[in-house]
């Protein structure tokens, strides 16, 4: 990719003036989506918790100091309508953005853009967006590979929803001096423009973290003599045993601490022996051996236990909801360490969590942390880990047990499995239907056969797959047989929306068969319910399927509730359906030992069973209430 220089451009005099009010009217109105606008078009190198600060520098930064001549750009064709106040901001904003992604090289050059900000500093903070989930991760490192006026193009067009024509002349405007070539560049990147409003890139939306606690509180007390300096220098750079060699990507560490030493010490991680799965009672994480060509490799090992107990800014860390983000308690289990495509990736267990650390194979830049809660995983939940993701694909690490790794189409139950096979536990490279963009026409899943079983996982966006099950939810079975294929295909694509959300497992229940009105065949209704390992926010869908559909649509869904659980394996919801002949009718079905179901409001009607068909009309809303055999009532899901 050629360089494009970035460099202010003189206004003419023609142009509509802005003064400080108008301008600081639009600043303050869309205030976030400015500051979203300049992180995204900020250059990656600067780290996020800097990226951040330096973004609201320059959006509060962008008001002129007198009445200024506006650019005749257009603001967003949604919403915004031709502002000069807000075209003029928003100018002033990606000019500064792509000053900083320029040398600093050269009088003409500002580096008002390029230096960090004097003011907002945050002392004893670290901050950063949100971590998002796979998508929006790989869409990060898209735009990371872009030169600035690219990533400019791009953000312009998802973000602020800009024509192309109105795209050159904001790019020109701020000084580009090719920005037809900005635009085919960005072009390279996948239009997921959707993905530019979530948490990821949302510098508005903060976590924080502490900056070294030791460190701050040892800056409390009287100034230390030199002498006292440099040993404790000395201490960090010549550790015991001829040392450790650098941390990588991991943050400086002050503190002598012998319990935190030894748990970064890779000298003391606990190895499995690789036949102790045979022997054991209990299929799961601890009996798994240490795998992969880079197991003696200490430097590599060091560099990944010290960046999970302190990673730096430029570290892209990322956790499944409800774990913990804090460096081990003492030295971890290895699990893998290995060359996979074109990064080393290490994989660590600590008894309750399951670390993914993964850098570059030419360097420790880039060096990215996964956490996942794996607590109390045995059998088919601890049957595999995620080693790799590259150009939609996702590459596994399965458990010694495991004889057989296949890929399955789990809306095509009657297709076979394609071998993916196995070498060292490390399987073929399977399609991720997380990655997939459109319409849902696929959903591939991985297929594990072993001394445990058959196992049916799913990608879900994170770093442990969930296992599918299929069955009334006291007692759930593995997907195994052409039964709970077929049982899972019409539901497959309703899967995405449980994505990024830390879930366990998923299983699906079909808990009723509906004969409809007039004579137009046989409808089923499943259940279908997502278990975290965090054991709260399940989400539960109740799902209607008509005859000869090939989807299943939602009837009903509902957030943190015991529907259809083990704890509460009962269920009841309704929807309104057109027949062939043109009449609605409203259809409702609970489990088996539902006694009776009520319609009331604007459709009335009760029957005796387990199922409901009133008529009604189109747009009619009806309260249902249902009573189990044993008389208690029985709410429909929500």
């Amino acid at each position: 990719m050629q360089s494009q220089d970035v460099a202010p451009r003189p206004s003419s005099s023609s142009e509509p003036l802005v003064d400080v009010e108008q301008a600081e009217a639009a600043l303050v109105e869309h205030y976030p989506r400015l500051v979203r606008l300049a992180y995204l078009v900020l250059p990656p190198r600067l780290g996020r918790g800097r990226r951040v600060l330096t973004a609201h520098a320059l959006v509060q930064r962008a008001l002129p100091r007198g009445s200024s001549p506006a650019q005749a750009i257009p603001a967003q064709s949604t919403g915004r309508g031709t502002d000069p106040g807000y075209s003029y901001v928003r100018l002033h904003v990606v000019r500064a953005a792509l000053e900083a992604d320029r040398p600093r090289a050269g009088r003409s050059r500002s580096l008002s853009a390029q230096l960090p900000p004097l003011l907002p500093q945050v002392w004893g903070l670290r901050l950063f967006p949100r971590s998002g989930g796979a998508d929006e991760l790989a869409l990060d490192q898209r735009l990371a590979a872009l030169p600035g006026p690219a990533r400019a193009a791009y953000v312009l067009r998802g973000l602020e929803k800009l024509a192309d024509h109105t795209v050159r002349e904001v790019l020109d405007a701020a000084g580009v001096a090719d920005p037809g070539a900005a635009l085919r560049q960005a072009d390279r990147v996948p239009a997921q423009y959707a993905l530019l409003e979530s948490p990821e890139f949302d510098p508005c939306s903060l976590q924080a973290r502490p900056t070294d606690l030791m460190r701050r509180r040892r800056h409390t007390r009287a100034a230390l003599a030199a002498a006292a300096a440099l040993a404790v220098c000395g201490a960090l750079l010549v550790l015991p045993g001829g040392g450790w060699g650098p941390d990588g990507a991991a943050a400086p560490a002050y503190a002598r601490n012998p319990s935190a030493e030894a748990a970064l010490d890779p000298g003391r991680l606990v190895r499995a022996a690789p036949t102790a799965w045979r022997t054991s009672a209990r299929l799961d994480f601890s009996v798994w051996p240490a795998r992969g060509g880079l197991t003696a490799d200490t430097a590599l090992l060091r560099r990944a236990l010290a960046v999970w107990a302190r990673p730096g800014e430029s570290v892209r860390v990322s956790a499944t909801p409800g774990t913990a983000s804090g460096g081990p308690a003492g030295p971890p289990q290895l699990l893998y360490a290995g060359t996979v495509d074109h990064a080393r990736v290490v994989l660590l267990y600590d008894g309750l969590r399951i670390a993914r650390y993964a850098e570059p194979k030419d360097s420790t830049a880039g060096a990215v942390l996964d956490l996942a809660r794996v607590d109390g995983a045995a059998g088919g939940r601890a049957a595999a880990v995620v080693l790799g993701r590259s150009d939609g694909n996702v590459r596994y690490l399965a458990a010694p047990w495991v004889r057989g790794a296949a890929e399955r189409d789990l809306m095509k139950p009657a297709a076979a499995p394609v071998d993916l096979g196995l070498t060292d536990g490390v399987t073929g490279s399977l399609a991720s239907p997380v990655q997939q963009t459109g319409a849902c026409a696929s959903w591939h899943v991985l297929q594990l056969t072993g001394a445990s079983g058959t196992h049916l996982l799913t990608d879900l966006g994170e770093l442990v797959p969930a296992g599918l099950t299929t069955g009334r939810p006291t007692a759930p079975h593995e997907v195994s047989g052409e039964a709970g294929l077929r049982a899972w295909a019409p539901l497959a694509c309703g899967l995405a929306a449980v994505r990024a959300q830390g879930v366990r497992s998923v299983n699906t229940w079909e808990y009723a068969e509906q004969p409809l009105p007039d004579a137009s065949g046989t409808a089923t209704w499943a259940c279908t319910r997502a278990d975290t390992w965090r054991g709260d926010g399940p989400r539960v869908l109740a799902q209607f399927r008509a005859p000869g559909g090939k989807y299943a649509a939602v009837a009903a869904q509902g957030e943190d509730v015991p529907d259809c659980g083990a704890r509460d394996p009962h269920v009841l919801a309704g929807v309104l359906w057109k027949s062939g002949a043109g009449d609605w009718y409203l259809l409702a079905a609970g489990s088996r030992d539902t006694e009776s179901i009520n319609a009331s409001g604007g459709v009335r009607g009760a029957s005796q069973g387990h199922l409901l068909a009133v008529a009604a009309t189109r747009g009619a809303q009806a309260t249902l209430k249902g009573t189990l055999a044993d008389g208690r009532p029985v709410e429909p899901l929500r």
